[in-house]
């Protein structure tokens, strides 16, 4: 089966539903779906935690992080206390991004595992700073931002975990013909993982979208976030060619000095993040 064949394969798979998730997986689904619904009595949440180890541990480390923590209040020791701190929307996204590592997880050759490993750096990257970027710039939720980035390469989290069984489908693509295939892949498994629809619309975008001027919506969030940040995808394609005095307009709204203000606390979150997650 060729390159072609095997993304031909995998959307028709993804088209009928039938996508293959590591079995970890199911668990942190049933919370997403818990938690989907804003009148999830906080009892109900904090039983669903407390039943995977791995995301009560997460939720607990990262509401003492800095990035929950600002203020230095007393460390919090309990389940309860972090899901208070941190929100459901914040809690919502830790289980997405317990999916998106177990995608990872699963892969058995050394040279994807790495890219895998590379994605989630620039997948926390992002998240870092679509956060930051939703709470200076574009005025958008801080909250939707951090989770909309990390789930923004799901898509590319799945393909990673079906290419042991493809051999080459993740290959260089000099003439892109593959997008279509990607995009529906992505799309199907967005479906699965409950991403609510102004998320998946936004991410959707990003394959063809510019920024708009000035940013004030969710995917000008992603965009500017995936342009500025230092951290690269692996998987990413060869970049278009933006519209004329892009730079410069951006320039309109993030200064300098603004910027590597921005990029340093980012790095910084992003670290705080990726260690909680690592829990």
């Amino acid at each position: 089966m060729n390159k072609l064949e095997a993304f031909g394969h995998i959307a028709a798979l993804a088209i009928r539903g039938e996508l293959v998730f590591p079995t970890s997986v199911n668990a942190a689904l049933r919370v997403q779906l818990a938690l989907d619904d804003p009148e999830c009595p906080v009892d109900k949440a904090i039983s669903l935690v407390l039943a995977e180890p791995i995301l009560a541990a997460r939720t607990v480390a990262i509401a003492n992080s800095a990035m929950f923590n600002r203020s230095g209040a007393p460390m919090i020791t309990n389940v309860r206390g972090a899901i208070m701190r941190i929100g459901y929307q914040n809690l919502f996204a830790l289980a997405a991004a317990m999916v998106v590592r177990q995608f990872g997880a699963k892969i058995a050759d050394p040279e994807l595992r790495y890219k895998a490993e590379k994605l989630w750096d620039h997948t926390i990257a992002v998240a870092a700073l679509s956060r930051i970027i939703a709470r200076q710039v574009t005025g958008v939720n801080p909250d939707t931002a951090l989770f909309a980035a990390i789930v923004h390469e799901v898509g590319g989290f799945y393909l990673l975990s079906r290419a042991d069984e493809f051999p080459g489908l993740l290959e260089e693509d000099p003439e892109n013909w593959h997008s279509a295939s990607e995009e529906i892949i992505t799309r199907e498994v967005m479906r699965k993982l409950c991403i609510p629809e102004p998320v998946a619309e936004a991410i959707e975008g990003l394959r063809d979208s510019f920024m708009s001027i000035p940013p004030d919506t969710l995917l000008d969030t992603l965009l500017l976030a995936n342009h500025l940040t230092p951290v690269k995808s692996p998987l990413q394609e060869a970049q278009r060619d933006l519209p004329p005095h892009s730079d410069s307009a951006i320039d309109l709204f993030i200064d300098e000095d603004k910027l590597e203000s921005m990029l340093a606390e980012a790095k910084i979150d992003a670290i705080e993040m990726n260690n909680a997650l690592l829990v």
